[in-house]
């Protein structure tokens, strides 16, 4: 590679949903042993963990934010631009034959709202609807059962009438306290 050496800017790939991981599995491995690996620094995957309720087991799972997206942070020149898109699973560069590489504040957004997501208590991938019946799985009311009143999903949060000692008792509970009763 003859050309002038650039600065490493971050551009996006478009693979095939599904098809993120074997992406950035084949890059990794093959970077080590091409001399690409000057001009290529970082693959991304943006992810979220998501929590699902199967028979009555929560059931962590890590799942793309971005499906289909893969960012790359690289210097993207006439090898490197080829090299990358004709990769099995991959459709091409967000932008076609003329990619740019994404803005500071977008890559900053990106990756602050992957962190955000990451360090976040894990999302219930359940609907919770007023008036159906929740058992309290968790905290000082495990084993009460109770009749949502209000559900707020933004902060994965209800509001909810326990009977305790025979009296209705309004409470907050959050979605991972509570598990929907059949």
């Amino acid at each position: 590679m003859s050309e002038e050496i650039k600065e490493k800017k971050f551009y996006v790939l478009r693979a095939i949903s599904g098809k993120e991981n074997k992406v950035k599995e084949y890059l990794e491995v093959n970077l080590r042993q091409s001399e690409l690996k000057d001009y290529i620094s970082q693959v991304l995957i943006p992810t979220e963990k998501v929590v699902q309720q199967r028979v009555g087991k929560k059931v962590i799972k890590e799942r793309a934010y971005l499906p289909g997206y893969i960012i790359v942070e690289c210097i993207l020149v006439g090898e490197v631009f080829h090299y990358l898109k004709n990769i099995n699973y991959v459709i091409g560069f967000l932008g076609g034959n003329d990619p740019q590489p994404l803005k500071s504040s977008e890559v900053a957004r990106i990756l602050g709202k992957v962190d955000e997501l990451q360090d976040q208590p894990e999302e219930l991938d359940v609907q919770f609807m007023v008036g159906e019946t929740i058992k309290v799985i968790t905290g000082p009311f495990s084993g009460f059962f109770g009749e949502i009143k209000e559900v707020n999903p933004e902060k994965r949060k209800m509001t909810a009438i326990v009977k305790i000692f025979g009296r209705g008792a309004l409470i907050e509970l959050g979605y991972l306290q509570v598990e929907k009763e059949a």
